[in-house]
């Protein structure tokens, strides 16, 4: 009698909401294992583990995902450095939404089984005694102890909450951020990938549902940027911080302003590189407002009016090539009839190369912005002219901690 009695509720004897809680904690600590350990420590090293948090997270994957760390580590990197390719391992934008969202997990695995990812990209991890002899070798018999684990604690409704922690990642981790974080939301870096922030308040997968964050800037343990963001992820780390089990290697930059440069020189430069996605970002605002204004002096018919009215969420791209063939015909009819707005689009492709040109060396990239901002100074254009003014108000600031 005790034996069906422990079968129908375990050794901890929940009822069925409590059984609920207890899986959302259990697939919880899964995601922020991946989010903190996986991705922010070992792919892109944006932080270190002290050894006891390192190996709790590396014993706990084992046990709910069967994942070693080499080969998710590996393929996250190739995704960084192919993205939206078609050697992407991952990319909706070559593969489509419905393929990475609903087989994410086997498109991972696929690209797991390539020694040469392996090999190229897999580099500095945990190549231990026991990663080589018990995480790498007994991939399954992990999950199969949770299982077990499950079953114990839960009774019969731990084969419920097993199969959940099983399917946990290749949804949330491999459908959602993998294929929706690279196909919708809303982004606030025009970066060359198509990557996205979900939603603001990033907690329910850890905080990598600011996607377009992480991908501005991926060597940042803080995915967060804008004051009404949220990264649960980040608030982990910094209480393991705090305990003495991590310490933080690098964040993205916050712009600084301070009392504006009368001199442009190579401080100058250093603050414009280092915080060239906030100035893009602030630049296409003002295109923005730019463009309303401009279109309400246009002498067009109401057709064309709604058509150039349509051309205003795709003035965020920098690169013109990114817009469809549509909104660039209707982009070149706007510039014909508006200078402004065709000396805004020019300048902006302009300033963008004062950090795209490999080849130039500082003191031509510092002559390049220094005629760049005497060009928007005397432009009598409102956006051209506070650019030039944020441009000599950023403080030089780097990618650290």
């Amino acid at each position: 009698m005790y034996f069906f009695d422990f079968m129908d509720g375990g050794v901890l004897g929940l009822n069925w909401w409590q059984m609920i809680l207890a899986t959302l904690a259990l697939t919880h600590v899964t995601i922020a294992s991946v989010t903190i350990f996986l991705h922010r420590s070992q792919a892109h090293r944006a932080l270190d583990l002290h050894p006891v948090a390192s190996h709790f997270f590396r014993l706990w994957l084992w046990l709910t995902t069967g994942m070693q760390t080499i080969e998710w580590v590996a393929v996250h990197r190739k995704h960084h450095a192919k993205c939206e390719t078609a050697e992407d391992p991952h990319s909706p934008q070559t593969r489509g939404l419905k393929k990475v969202f609903w087989e994410g997990s086997e498109l991972y695995m696929a690209e797991a089984a390539n020694r040469e990812t392996l090999a190229r990209y897999g580099h500095g991890t945990p190549s231990d005694w026991i990663e080589r002899n018990v995480y790498s070798r007994f991939t399954w018999q992990g999950v199969g102890i949770m299982l077990g684990i499950d079953w114990i604690l839960f009774g019969w409704a731990g084969f419920t909450i097993w199969a959940v922690q099983m399917m946990w990642i290749p949804i949330f981790a491999a459908g959602i951020i993998n294929g929706v974080g690279h196909y919708w939301g809303y982004r606030n870096y025009d970066v060359a990938d198509a990557s996205t922030n979900i939603v603001p308040w990033a907690f329910f997968i850890g905080g990598e549902e600011l996607h377009n964050n992480h991908h501005t800037y991926p060597t940042s343990a803080r995915l967060s940027s804008k004051w009404y963001e949220f990264d649960l992820g980040w608030l982990y780390i910094r209480t393991l911080e705090k305990m003495g089990l991590a310490k933080v290697l690098r964040v993205a930059p916050v712009p600084k302003v301070e009392r504006p440069r009368a001199g442009i020189d190579l401080d100058t430069l250093q603050a414009v590189i280092s915080n060239r996605y906030d100035l893009l970002a602030r630049y296409a605002r003002d295109l923005r407002r730019a463009y309303l204004e401009e279109l309400e002096k246009m002498r067009v018919s109401a057709a064309d009016r709604q058509r150039f009215a349509a051309l205003k969420r795709w003035l965020r791209k920098s690169d013109v090539g990114a817009i469809p063939p549509a909104q660039q015909q209707t982009l070149r009819d706007v510039l014909a009839q508006s200078g402004v707005m065709k000396t805004l689009v020019d300048m902006r492709a302009e300033l963008a190369t004062v950090w795209g040109r490999s080849a130039a060396s500082r003191e031509q990239m510092l002559a390049h912005l220094q005629d760049w901002i005497a060009r928007a100074e005397a432009s009598g254009i409102r956006a051209l002219q506070e650019t030039a003014l944020r441009i000599r108000s950023y403080a030089p600031a780097r990618l650290a901690a």
